[in-house]
């Protein structure tokens, strides 16, 4: 159990791991933890328009992928170009004193190989979360997130994520509140 109470709290650690592209954008802020979470949502959604996609596969994928990052840092785009980071040797010990820890490894290869649906949509879900986020900052009036997400659409891999980040694109971020003000205030004046 002792290996199981330290996964816990590595995996915990994620909620003070700040994301480390946003110091390119100059605005906003995620911990890996706040963005595993956005995913893992997306993903359930994602899974619900897709029904033959296997959701728990999908879901837990994107709730794992990203453990290695609790040892080895949220590494951006420009980090990696100069560090290289054994991810391999990462999931290895985080992964072998566990008794599920081979279904954890096997997860995160599935979603680096993205070859599967479930990877595939997967790997949207983490482009879409990045997107929403990029999409909630323009809408408050930053200037940077235009440029950045013709990049982030370029790398989704499934149609369905596509038409996804197309309504997110066309809705304001804060339109589900204001619908709901509006509605009760036309009721209730």
């Amino acid at each position: 159990m002792e290996a199981i109470a330290n996964l816990l709290f590595e995996a915990r650690s994620l909620r003070t791991l700040p994301r480390s592209g946003y110091q390119f954008l100059g605005a906003g802020r995620e911990s890996v933890a706040e963005h595993t979470f956005s995913i893992t949502f997306i993903a359930y959604v994602l899974s619900r328009l897709v029904p033959e996609a296997d959701s728990q596969k999908m879901m837990t994928m994107c709730l794992v992928h990203d453990l290695p990052e609790a040892r080895l840092g949220d590494l951006n785009y420009v980090q990696k170009l100069y560090v290289a980071a054994n991810e391999t040797a990462a999931i290895e010990d985080l992964t072998a004193p566990l008794p599920f820890g081979e279904e954890i490894k096997t997860l995160i290869d599935e979603f680096n190989q993205g070859q599967s649906l479930e990877s595939q949509l997967a790997r949207d879900a983490d482009q879409i979360a990045f997107i929403l986020e990029l999409k909630d900052l323009s809408d408050l009036g930053y200037v940077p997130p235009g440029t950045w997400i013709p990049n982030i659409r370029r790398r989704l891999h499934t149609d369905i994520g596509k038409r996804l980040v197309e309504a997110i694109l066309s809705t304001e971020r804060d339109t589900w509140w204001r619908q709901k003000f509006i509605d009760r205030s036309k009721h209730n004046p």
